[in-house]
């Protein structure tokens, strides 16, 4: 039996399993296009499990009305947190790796409904504006996910989601429990079925059992929310963001979802079904030769070492870094920690965090991207503490970020390197510095890490007897071309394209109008990724390549040939890449830059990564 809302406590709303109705005269074959979410190929019967909207009228309320309202938020706080609990119980039913991956979500959503900023806002509403609960709570969830949604960057844009859906979704249950709305039902969902609907969160994605899913799509959603990550830890193929898929679909009829190619085809023709059912089988065989790479070397052909970490946005994700086999944390980014709180965590605080994600790794190396902060980031402890200005800057790409701010404000980087420095005790670590454009800032930098390493000492805390390496983000034009004067400051550079791309080209790939011109294999940032490299190389300093290039595997080939040998990637994109790696030669590759970098024109460079 699969588990539901209403063994957490909640009424579920009422389903409508398609083995009940009729199954309609056959439509023609339809194709919709989606976002690739969880990899793998499901055919079945689709079964929509609807979930009725909860209405939401906006009241004002007297002043002498302001205790009762609080009192029910407080038992709509004490009903989710009944609910939550009880989910979390019900966790064994799913993979152990599945478990690790939604258990500290679940914790996440309980501190939320705490003693946190979200419910002290809610309050605060309450009595200062005197309106309703459910107004309350629609008001302040949607300030706070704004205010999260509203930071720059785009190598932070995947976090930055997950936040603002956990704050959304802390919304959605306290509003469903002060308005007594039932919830979504997965009780009636037969063997083998494909759920379609409109939108999945996170808890719901909580109560699948993929013993029985056969796959999920549905018309809202992205690759980087918490959804997303947990249908992949539970290993469901799936499809999200399918414009118009539940106007197109009938329940009963069969549905095939690709989650490789992102594709969703309705009534599948006889052909189209066995071509399908092909590819189901091809994918397995492909699974169990990804299995076992995860303990095969990462090794081209002719025997050259490449060394394949994983990027860390939050600890939930180490179940999947752990399943990938990736051989490390090449980029962990901090900025989590400072994210929805009223006060900046201190030095024990972060210390904790990074020797239990050090330990985790057991053994395998960590590096930790100290605080890449921009001034637009309206994050409350930040701004209450007077570390940024309540005023954003009029270009926050340009302005006061990553190691700029952190100059400026040396008693927080000095915090966040002693508490890093104490986590290295527990394994390898590295510190990566953000934002770096000229070597004053890496002497700066450096002067305040070796402060901060003496006093550790003076304090007797133990550290190993070598520091931690203290390397550079390279991803502005003027750090990639002054990269030969870095690499005498800096211990190693991690190439960050996402930034690079978007500084050199100056596109904003989430501006729809100029997206287009996003384009990582422009000549310009082949040429200045080239630079860096070689500027690494000649100092026989280590150089990775840490953003989206480094996930691609038909990339692979240009990558080495121009002489990288580390990358670090989404943990997901590991086994494919390093399957690409080990089909490579290193005589072949560097004979294939060399004809890429001969070359002017995007178009024919992607031409020849094609063929």
């Amino acid at each position: 039996m699969s588990r539901t809302d209403e063994e957490a406590g909640d009424k579920p709303a009422e389903a409508k399993p398609a083995r009940d109705k009729p199954v309609p005269a056959a439509r023609p074959e339809r194709r919709l296009i989606g976002i690739p979410v969880s990899s793998g190929i499901a055919i079945g019967p689709v079964f929509g499990a609807a979930e009725p909207p909860a209405v939401i009228t906006r009241l004002k309320i007297h002043a002498e009305d302001t205790q009762a309202e609080v009192s029910r938020l407080d038992a709509a706080i004490a009903q989710s947190r009944k609910q939550l609990l009880k989910l979390k119980a019900r966790l064994a039913i799913l993979p152990e790796d599945s478990q690790a991956e939604i258990a500290p979500l679940l914790d996440a959503y309980l501190q939320m409904i705490g003693s946190s900023r979200l419910v002290r806002g809610v309050r605060r509403r309450v009595a200062e504006t005197l309106v309703s609960a459910e107004t309350a709570v629609v008001d302040e969830t949607d300030a706070l996910a704004e205010a999260v949604m509203a930071m720059p960057g785009d190598e932070d844009r995947a976090g930055r989601k997950r936040r603002a859906e956990e704050v959304r979704e802390i919304g959605r249950r306290l509003i469903r429990n002060l308005t007594r709305a039932p919830f979504r039902s997965f009780n009636a969902l037969p063997q083998g079925a494909v759920l379609a609907c409109e939108y999945l969160r996170p808890a719901d994605a909580a109560l699948l059992d993929p013993a029985r899913l056969a796959g999920v799509a549905t018309d809202d959603g992205g690759a980087d929310g918490h959804t997303a990550i947990m249908l992949r830890a539970l290993g469901v193929p799936a499809v999200l963001g399918v414009a118009g898929l539940t106007e197109a679909v009938r329940p009963g009829e069969t549905i095939i979802v690709d989650g490789t190619a992102g594709v969703v085809t309705l009534n599948p023709t006889r052909d189209t079904l066995a071509a399908a059912r092909r590819a189901v089988t091809a994918y397995a065989r492909e699974l169990q030769k990804l299995a076992l790479l995860r303990r095969l070397p990462a090794v081209t052909a002719d025997g050259e070492a490449v060394d394949l970490q994983a990027n860390l946005e939050i600890p939930a994700e180490l179940p999947l870094i752990a399943q990938s086999g990736a051989a490390g944390i090449g980029l962990f980014r901090s900025e989590f920690l400072f994210m929805n709180r009223e006060k900046l965590p201190d030095e024990a605080a972060q210390a904790e965090v990074y020797r239990s994600v050090v330990e985790a790794m057991a053994g395998d190396p960590v590096t930790i991207r100290v605080l890449d902060w921009g001034g637009e980031k309206e994050i409350e402890a930040l701004q209450a503490e007077g570390v940024v200005p309540e005023a954003a800057d009029l270009n926050p790409a340009l302005g006061i970020r990553g190691i700029r701010l952190l100059l400026r404000q040396p008693e927080l980087f000095e915090t966040q390197l002693a508490a890093i420095l104490r986590a290295a005790s527990a394994g390898p670590v590295r510190i990566l510095l953000p934002m770096v454009t000229n070597v004053g800032e890496v002497r700066q930098a450096r002067e305040i890490y070796e402060r901060v390493i003496r006093r550790l000492r003076r304090r007797g805390e133990r550290l190993p007897d070598k520091a931690p390496p203290l390397g550079i983000m390279i991803e502005t034009p003027g750090a990639a071309l002054s990269a030969d004067a870095l690499a005498l400051e800096a211990d190693f550079f991690a190439i960050g394209t996402n930034d690079l791309t978007m500084y050199t080209l100056a596109v904003d790939r989430g501006d729809s109008d100029v997206s287009s011109l996003y384009d990582p294999l422009h000549p310009a940032v082949l040429r200045l990724v080239q630079f860096a490299t070689e500027a690494a190389l000649r100092m026989r300093m280590p150089v990775s390549v840490c953003g989206e290039m480094a996930s691609n595997p038909k990339l692979m080939k240009l990558l080495l040939g121009l002489g990288l040998r580390s990358f670090s990637m989404n943990a997901s994109a590991v086994p494919r890449v390093k399957q690409a790696i080990r089909g490579l030669n290193i005589d072949d590759c560097a004979r294939f830059a060399r004809r890429v970098m001969e070359q002017s024109d995007p178009v024919r460079i992607a031409e020849l990564l094609a063929e």
